[in-house]
């Protein structure tokens, strides 16, 4: 009896322990994804993910280039849970590496295809990743795209449409790929929405996708209001959808929004707390 009761309260410690440190990774993953995102005039992004466990696969990050362009990358590492946020803490520090050293979107891609594809093959793991520039001077965004979901572009409370196709498979999916870039000018007061699939592929009670025709639509009945709130919009409208139906996969948002005067960068803040 004795050592039954002590195996139980072996187990139980063990699981407290367990817990911890799972609140522990969940604390270090929001802190690393949640912060402050850069900063600049006629022009804003935010970003917010949403883990469907306690931690989460999902990726997003800024990088602030010498030229003056902003680099924006949002990722979705196959799986859920502990093992995809290990890939995901592994896909933000070559993105950061990598960032650094390439010119352009599609030559970050390649970069870091080259540099994950062996770990990630010896794991049976992949990662789709778009990684794209915004000039503020020029309201150029360029862009290249590794198996992800294409960004929608909202120009106003009437058009929207989702960013030219770029051929480019998932990191980790093949060695020694090329990954083509394309360009679109924005105007003033567009935006565009970078997304992973959690958000198009939530199911409600009836076994009915989110999709990314209701998507659009929201985005035009929002085309007026301010980029937070756009964003609490978004998370509103998939949880009014869902009606509580548990959530099966991670949501991750990052959106660009351009205004009206000159563009002219001020100050950059990492959104990675050192």
């Amino acid at each position: 009896m004795f050592q039954r009761d002590f195996t139980l309260v072996n187990v139980a410690e063990e699981e407290k322990v367990l817990k911890r440190e799972i609140n522990l990774a969940r604390n270090i993953q929001m802190k690393l994804l949640n912060g402050d995102p850069p900063t600049f005039k006629d022009g804003e992004v935010s970003g917010i993910s949403i883990p469907a466990r306690l931690i989460g696969g999902d990726y997003y990050d800024f990088s602030y280039l010498p030229n003056g362009k902003i680099r924006i990358v949002i990722g979705d590492v196959m799986g859920k849970g502990i093992p995809a946020a290990m890939l995901m803490i592994l896909t933000r520090g070559v993105f950061r590496s990598v960032a650094e050293i390439t010119k352009g979107p599609g030559e970050t891609l390649a970069e870091m295809n080259k540099v994950m594809y062996k770990d990630l093959r010896s794991l049976g793991s992949f990662v789709t990743v778009f990684c794209a520039d915004w000039d503020p001077k020029t309201k150029i965004l360029t862009f290249a795209n590794a198996g992800h979901n294409l960004p929608v572009v909202v120009r106003s409370s009437k058009e929207s449409e989702s960013l030219p196709k770029t051929k480019g498979v998932m990191i980790g999916g093949l060695p020694n790929q090329e990954y083509p870039e394309e360009s679109i000018k924005l105007n003033n007061d567009n935006f565009v929405l970078f997304y992973t699939d959690g958000v198009i592929e939530a199911t409600n009670e009836n076994g009915t996708m989110y999709r990314e025709e209701r998507l659009k639509n929201l985005l035009l009945d929002n085309f007026e209001k301010e980029i937070k709130e756009i964003e609490t919009s978004i998370v509103d409208s998939i949880n009014e959808f869902t009606k509580g139906v548990p959530q099966r996969d991670d949501i991750t948002l990052v959106l660009l929004k351009v205004s009206q005067e000159k563009t002219d960068i001020t100050s950059f803040t990492s959104p990675i707390i050192s």
